[in-house]
């Protein structure tokens, strides 16, 4: 690609990014690096479905009196509890926001991961009381460590995800539930287009931005390179095309499956991706 200067309000002008979150989260993201000049390729890597059964999440969302915090670690797992909440809301009035402080002089207490997922549950009218200084499992566990010694906990979280939360937090003390509120699976119809994508000289990206372990386990799934030797050759499809990771536990999938981390987050957000991106056009 032609690396000569770009105009301050175009920086990202002539840099093909592929993007890879769940169709229905990736226009953020591509709004704003299109904002800057970038041409976005959308080709979502996973997809958002329902658990097999919601019984277990109804079942901990009609007892939330009885837990002292719910955590919560994505954006999904916000949309997934609030939909139960309201259809569960419609038969049992004590679910509402209007009711949330559900306890005689004292109310659940709520950890968001992130400032996306803080968001998310605060634009519900929900009180957020806790967000970690890193937006990582291990950070989540630093900042309630020392606060939930004999207290219960619920987790609402992806069917497939890192056990830090809930191991670490029973080791200090605390009763933990954890709860499926989705999972994400591969979007095989996204295969052909992947497949073209990189084929094609026009539309082949410059650079990949990966937002979870999940979007890189997926991609390499989509390539169908999971083995030794099918990671040779999926370096050699790859070999020019830059990977942006939007946190460490995202670089660390990365490396074990055998791709580069080219670009890393220093915020782990998206704004964070997109800095890291800009800092990084020169050598894209």
């Amino acid at each position: 690609m032609n690396t000569k200067a770009k105009p301050a309000t175009n920086p990202l002008q002539g840099i093909r990014i592929l993007i890879g979150r769940a169709r229905h989260q990736s226009g953020s993201l591509s709004t704003q690096l299109r904002q800057l000049g970038a041409q976005v390729l959308e080709i979502p890597f996973i997809e958002i479905r329902p658990p097999r059964s919601f019984r277990p999440l109804d079942h901990a969302l009609k007892n939330l009196a009885s837990y002292d915090w719910l955590i919560l670690t994505s954006v999904n797992g916000v949309e997934a509890m609030w939909s139960r909440l309201q259809k569960l809301g419609a038969h049992n009035r004590r679910l509402g926001t209007e009711n949330w402080e559900l306890r005689t002089g004292s109310r659940l207490r709520i950890a968001a991961i992130g400032p996306a997922t803080q968001k998310a549950i605060e634009q519900r009218g929900l009180p957020v009381d806790i967000v970690p200084p890193e937006y990582v499992a291990e950070s989540v566990v630093r900042a309630l460590k020392s606060k939930v010694k004999g207290k219960r906990i619920l987790l609402v979280r992806a069917k497939v995800a890192r056990d830090v939360i809930p191991r670490e937090l029973r080791r200090a003390g605390a009763h933990v539930d954890v709860v499926e509120a989705y999972e994400t699976v591969v979007p095989h119809s996204s295969r052909t287009r992947l497949q073209a994508a990189l084929a094609n000289p026009r539309r082949r990206p410059h650079l990949v931005t990966f937002t979870s372990s999940s979007t890189v386990k997926n991609f390499v799934d989509l390539l169908g390179a999971r083995s030794a030797k099918s990671r040779v050759q999926l370096l050699q499809l790859l070999a020019g095309i830059r990977m942006a990771s939007i946190g460490p536990v995202t670089s660390q999938t990365l490396r074990d499956l055998g791709l580069p981390v080219d670009i890393a987050a220093k915020q782990f957000t998206i704004p964070g991706l997109i800095q890291a991106i800009l800092e990084s056009a020169g050598s894209v």
